[in-house]
């Protein structure tokens, strides 16, 4: 009778520690999505965008959507989306396109998005492609035909702490140290490709970097998004390489506590870099493959070699890889594997390239990943398709990471 009763309170004892102890599932929070997607949403006359999202018929606009609809991202970075002041295009977007079913797939809402000044287009009053003439795409501060082309959205299901985003559209790169600011060729003196005068106005960032904290449970995760220029369109001085380079390092260095990052300021003058242990993922089109393509070797590596940037899977995809073997061309030669690909340019040069980045800081554990370009036996390969691309020549690049403290939130 004695055991009995041992046996009994004992049980008892253990269900009550098990219900009081989660199960491993119920520890671990869902994953959250993190995107970034040049969706070539940039339009040629200001004033396009606005007028194509207003109805919801556009067809690259809807093919888009369907690409974000089939991902369904949590928190999502669009590139070459044009900045339209108060926000306009991105309410657009959501009204007429995220939140109508695209071809069966479910609508996706997103309550909180953030829009912000671009670089591009904004005349810089000077000459900087040195051809003798002031004024133009290749003459303002980013290259663009209008002030705010080739933009940034940020869409996001968490909320945003509007109070602490920091931008640095205006910081100027020869306040970077050790900047590779470009040389003229034709001249003796080193980095003159810039008069001083050009120099005090120059912007580093071609269009922005923003860090937009991302409210996830109890804690913000910084989403550090940026759109580096394309390393040529330039001469030997190889300017839109070496600020491609220093783009790139401007997240590896703002990530960095101490003495590397205590020479950023933002568009605030606030100085300094991420608080050291903030939780990060950096996004963007980067414009930079490893190991192929025209950027300065090394330029992406200062992010991926970085000791605080999560590296242990990299989103890939089967479409790339069939891609990379039908085009043939440059892609035969390069040396980086083709399931990394997330943009189908040109196969003469320089061929199919990893440029889109989802890096999470080291404390966030990758639960999955991938790049969204179908096999063409897929049914939704007609939303990537072949030159002249449906949506984009950019792949949507996705990266499932476990927040501290998370809810689960249905997709």
């Amino acid at each position: 009778m004695r055991r009995s009763a041992i046996a009994v309170v004992s049980s008892l004892i253990l269900i009550a520690l098990a219900a009081a102890m989660p199960t491993a599932a119920q520890a671990r929070p869902d994953p959250v999505r993190f995107a970034t997607f040049n969706a070539s949403l940039n339009r040629n006359a200001e004033g396009q965008l606005v007028a194509d999202l207003s109805t919801p018929g556009n067809a690259q606009a809807r093919t888009v959507a369907e690409i974000i609809q089939r991902t369904r991202p949590d928190v999502l970075l669009i590139n070459e989306f044009d900045y339209v002041e108060d926000g306009v295009a991105a309410e657009l977007f959501q009204e007429n396109y995220l939140s109508v079913s695209q071809q069966g797939a479910a609508p996706i809402e997103y309550p909180y998005y953030f829009v912000a000044p671009s670089n591009t287009g904004i005349p810089s009053g000077f000459d900087l492609n040195n051809n003798g003439v002031i004024g133009g795409p290749d003459d303002a501060f980013g290259f663009g035909f209008f002030p705010g082309q080739f933009g940034m959205v940020v869409y996001s299901r968490y909320p945003i702490d509007d109070d602490a985003i920091r931008t640095f559209q205006t910081f100027l790169w020869k306040d970077m140290p050790g900047a590779l600011l470009p040389d003229d060729p034709n001249t003796p003196e080193p980095a003159d490709w810039y008069s001083p005068e050009e120099l005090e106005v120059f912007r580093l960032s071609s269009k922005s970097h923003w860090d937009v904290p991302i409210r996830i449970g109890a804690r913000d995760v910084h989403f550090l998004v940026s759109h580096p220029t394309p390393p040529v369109f330039d001469g030997p001085e190889d300017r839109n390489g070496t600020r491609n380079f220093d783009e790139i390092r401007f997240w590896a260095d703002y990530i960095s506590p101490g003495r590397t990052s205590s020479y950023i300021y933002d568009d605030e003058g606030v100085r300094g870099g991420l608080k050291p242990g903030s939780m990060f993922v950096i996004a963007g089109d980067q414009n930079s493959d490893p190991l192929d393509g025209d950027s300065i070797p090394g330029a992406i590596q200062q992010l991926l070699d970085h000791p605080l940037v999560n590296t242990t899977v990299t989103p890939s995809s089967e479409g790339a890889v069939e891609a990379s073997e039908l085009q043939g061309g440059a892609n035969e030669t390069h040396l980086s594997d083709p399931r990394f690909d997330t943009a189908d340019f040109s196969d003469v040069a320089p061929g199919n390239l990893r440029a889109d980045y989802v890096l999470p800081r080291v404390n966030l554990r990758i639960a999955d990943a991938g790049v969204f370009w179908p096999v063409l036996s897929d049914p939704l390969s007609r939303l990537t398709g072949t030159f002249p691309f449906p949506s984009s020549d950019h792949r949507l690049v996705w990266v499932d990471v476990d927040v501290p403290g998370s809810a689960a939130r249905a997709r």
